[in-house]
């Protein structure tokens, strides 16, 4: 098993989903958002598409392929063999592939570091091999269109059913079983930040590193969600200190710790901002 996750190719647990027809939105969820999912699929007709490649690259040119990842359009669509080609002269940018199903769909893109999106019962089944693909950089599952694979009637704002729950679960697992970074679904109700929070509450506890975002004022829930709070960070100084003075296992305010203990505290203060030791 890997010892250390591959890191976000960003910087925040923040990253929002932009249309890449629209560069004026794109400039502005730049400076709002950790990174801009500049979206070639869902968010772009089929009329706009060839414009909107050229949009993505300016994007990726401008901003830089740190703070950009682009999504193309699915494996088999008319358009997905043109967007990769628009990205050709860009070897870095990170491509976030929807409808992923296999590990071979992965595989030819490379070298090119893709996240996989997860989004079918044949993706979700496949997400453990999806992930041992070298250029895979991270997975993420998506709600929505898993609901309409599976032929579901889930709504916007309902509580999540055991089956969506466990491909969350999955993908989640198959990403840190081979080292990946894992972003977790979209809220699509965005009148309800609160719900946005406690969502984002619930995937950075889970372990989750991200969660995507589809309207700015989602942005600032995610990233206080995924802060650690002040009793989490004075418990996980605490059990730092008290490690020191001891080599292995020992009692701890009523409790045990050990060696996992130990690590969750660390990345508790790595979350923070703090070293983590």
């Amino acid at each position: 098993m890997p010892s250390r996750t591959r890191p976000l190719p960003w910087s925040g647990p923040a990253p929002l989903f932009c249309p890449a027809d629209r560069p004026d939105r794109v400039r502005g969820a730049a400076g709002i958002a950790d990174a801009v999912i500049v979206d070639l699929e869902d968010a772009v007709s089929p009329e706009h598409k060839a414009v909107a490649r050229g949009h993505a690259v300016d994007a990726l040119r401008e901003l830089g392929t740190g703070r950009v990842v682009v999504r193309v359009n699915a494996v088999g669509t008319r358009w997905h063999e043109d967007d990769v080609r628009a990205l050709a002269d860009l070897p870095d940018a990170v491509v976030m592939l929807p409808m992923t199903a296999s590990r071979e769909q992965v595989e030819a893109l490379a070298p090119r570091p893709v996240v996989a999106l997860c989004e079918t019962a044949a993706g979700v089944l496949e997400a453990p091999s999806i992930a041992r693909a070298d250029n895979c950089a991270g997975l993420m599952w998506g709600g929505e269109d898993l609901a309409a694979d599976l032929g579901g009637r889930q709504r916007p704002g309902r509580v999540r059913t055991p089956v969506a729950e466990h491909a969350r679960w999955t993908v989640l697992l198959a990403a840190r079983a081979s080292g990946r970074f894992a972003i977790d679904t979209v809220y699509t109700d965005i009148e309800d930040v609160a719900g946005m929070g406690r969502e984002a509450r619930d995937a950075a506890d889970a372990g989750f590193d991200a969660k995507a975002c589809v309207h700015p004022r989602q942005v600032a829930a995610v990233r206080s969600a995924f802060l650690p709070t002040e009793d989490e960070l004075a418990w996980a100084r605490r059990v730092l200190s008290a490690a020191e003075g001891h080599g292995g296992a020992f009692g701890f305010e009523g409790g045990m710790v050990d060696a996992p203990v130990i690590e969750r505290a660390r990345t508790i203060l790595r979350l923070s901002g703090g070293s983590g030791g």
